[in-house]
Order: structure tokens, then C-alpha cells, then sequence
């Protein structure tokens, strides 16, 4: 994996000293640790999810079997013992991409991709780059919390959707980042993206330029199912 030195963005849990590239696979030139902060930040206080939202007790992850010691470690297991906070890539499933980190010795698991197509009402809009997570985080007891980077400051007065087929989901946007609205609805979404084919995220930005940004979900299954035997729980 090729690495970049970059400077981190000033927003709470991202991972201190942390530098790497997304790998070529996802055709991108951000930073990992840059984009991993989406997924190791908390849900903005001000939306939080319902308390009922529990990891189940039987979801606890097995211990892991012993190496012999003959065998040499893999280049994800040797970066991530190397510094554990850095985003480690452990899988890629057609266009999804599974990552690892612990940030504070907290492990966090995270599915991510990147948007195939994007469009926007208004030629020559400018943006950063979109990706989409869902991410699990034990320490917390978040399992598959869908969100997004949409790339631009989001209208906080307009909320911004998720569609697969005939479904749309809200999501509510701060700053470039958005969320679903309503955490209950999470588990239909994620249970969605395993049977659909594509997600259109659509939003709005603070100056009115609407955007849909088309993501495939080739892949999502096996990206989430690795999550799941990196962080424990059920997909």
C-alpha cells in the first residue's frame, strides 16, 4: 500500500499520527486516516440513537486461534502491529473495501466505498472527495452505523436520503458528514444494501446545489460479514 504523508483534520476521534493512502483499488488519492475518522466519530450528540440499540450478548468475538510459529504475519497484520491506530486494509470485495483501526485501543471495523457516478444540479461544482461507511464500534456497542462524506458542507435545514429500489431512508447532515435519522430504521438499510444493487445518496448543499452520488453494492456482503469476524457480532 502506498502511503502519503498528510495533516490530519481537526475533528474529535481521528487517529493521532496516522498516515496512509486508500488503496489504488478505490481509485483515490485521500488520505485513509482521513477518511477512517467518519467512521471512528461518534453520531453528533445533538441526533442520538434510541437507547434500545444493544449488541447482543451472544455477538461476542471467539478467541483467536493461535499462529504457528512457523508462519510469518501478513502485510495488514504486520502494519497494524506496527501502529495499531492506522487504518489497516483487510479485505477487498468487489467495489467495498474492509478496515481496521484502534484508535485509543479501541478497535473499529468499517466498511467503505466510493460513489461510481455523481451528479450535480450546477455545472462546475466543487467538492471533495464521497464515501460511504458502515461502521461497527464494540467499545461503544455500535454495530453497522451507516454514514456518509458527501464532499461539501451539507444545508442543515434540508435533509439528505438514502434510496435502494423503492426504499428511502433520511439521513441528517452535519457539516460534510451525514447520518441516518432514525437509528431504528439502520438494520432494514443495511439489510437493504446486502440485496440491492445500487444506493443514491442524494443532498443539498449550504448554497443549494443539489447532488446524487450512485454507489455500487457489489461486494457489501462480504465486506460486512469480514467486519463482523474482525469486530464479532452478526451482520
Amino acid at each position: 500500500m502506498q502511503r502519503l504523508r498528510t495533516i490530519l483534520p481537526a475533528v474529535s476521534l481521528l487517529v493521532a499520527a496516522a498516515y496512509a493512502l486508500i488503496p489504488a483499488a478505490l481509485a483515490q488519492n485521500a488520505p485513509a486516516s482521513d477518511v477512517s475518522s467518519q467512521a471512528e466519530k461518534k453520531r453528533p450528540a445533538a441526533k442520538k440513537k434510541p437507547a434500545a440499540r444493544k449488541k447482543p450478548a451472544a455477538a461476542k468475538k471467539p478467541a483467536a486461534a493461535k499462529k504457528p510459529a512457523a508462519a510469518k504475519k501478513s502485510g495488514s497484520d504486520a502494519q497494524a502491529a506496527v501502529n495499531p491506530t492506522e487504518p489497516t486494509m483487510v479485505g477487498q470485495y468487489g467495489d467495498w473495501s474492509t478496515y481496521t483501526a484502534a484508535p485509543g485501543g479501541k478497535k473499529v471495523c468499517f466498511a467503505l466505498s466510493k460513489p461510481k457516478s455523481q451528479k450535480a444540479s450546477k455545472d462546475d461544482v466543487k467538492r471533495d472527495s464521497a464515501y460511504m461507511f458502515v461502521a461497527t464500534r464494540p467499545t461503544e456497542k455500535v454495530k453497522n452505523e451507516v454514514s456518509v462524506i458527501v464532499g461539501y458542507p451539507l444545508n442543515p435545514k434540508v435533509d439528505a436520503t438514502a434510496q435502494i429500489g423503492s426504499s428511502t431512508f433520511v439521513m441528517f447532515g452535519q457539516s460534510d458528514g451525514a447520518w441516518i435519522k432514525n437509528a431504528a430504521e439502520e438494520p432494514q438499510l443495511v439489510e437493504a444494501m446486502r440485496k440491492g444493487a445500487e444506493l443514491i445518496i442524494k443532498g443539498k448543499s449550504a448554497r443549494g446545489t443539489e447532488t446524487t452520488d450512485t454507489y455500487s453494492l457489489m461486494g457489501i456482503s462480504n465486506a460486512l460479514d469480514r467486519v463482523v469476524k474482525e469486530c464479532g457480532g452478526s451482520g
